[in-house]
């Protein structure tokens, strides 16, 4: 009989431990994915960005069954962003933007490649000091100057029609280093 490889994966949650809402403590995530039968899960930080282990290979089935057990055991099913290891690696190879600042540069993972971004609308939005650049599925914003207040941080998702979730550098350069280790 011929063994499946192990495949990891990096889930990224949306919304999740953000001002007092949809609380989901990273133990009780762990516990969650153990449960559904998934190995050597790391987690990192409170805003759900998990790294883990599985034979598995249908994302979006994976996905839908993650969502839904949270759902059961939380009371809300978070959106999640479920990308393979390489996916991960594209994406940090792809960034264009300088690596100094782990707070200025911010990765927006998307569920799909747009169809008809109004990247004309995002420039529009966009202040001196910020840059961006969409590659397939993942949109790069460098904003030195911080997107808390930031229009164009702001209008992405709505802007690029499809679903997205943003980590910056220093999470993105952390899960990597995670994976790393983990091999």
């Amino acid at each position: 009989m011929k063994e499946t490889s192990v495949n990891t994966f990096i889930a990224l949650l949306r919304g999740i431990n953000v001002g007092g809402n949809n609380r989901l403590p990273m133990k009780e995530l762990t516990t969650l994915l153990e449960e559904l039968g998934y190995q050597s899960i790391q987690t990192y930080i409170q805003s759900g960005n998990v790294i883990f282990q599985s034979r598995k290979k249908q994302t979006v089935k994976m996905v839908k069954e993650i969502s839904a057990r949270i759902g059961e055991t939380q009371g809300f099913e978070p959106h999640i962003l479920l990308l393979e290891k390489g996916d991960l690696q594209s994406a940090i190879d792809h960034n264009p933007f300088p690596v100094n600042d782990g707070k200025a540069l911010h990765f927006f993972f998307l569920d799909s490649v747009p169809r008809k971004p109004d990247l004309e609308k995002l420039q529009a939005l966009q202040v001196k000091s910020e840059r961006f650049h969409l590659q397939d599925k993942v949109f790069y914003l460098h904003a030195p100057d911080g997107i808390g207040r930031s229009k164009l941080a702001a209008k992405v998702e709505s802007c690029l029609g499809v679903p997205v979730t943003a980590r910056n550098w220093n999470t993105v350069s952390k899960l990597d280093s995670m994976i790393q280790e983990s091999h």
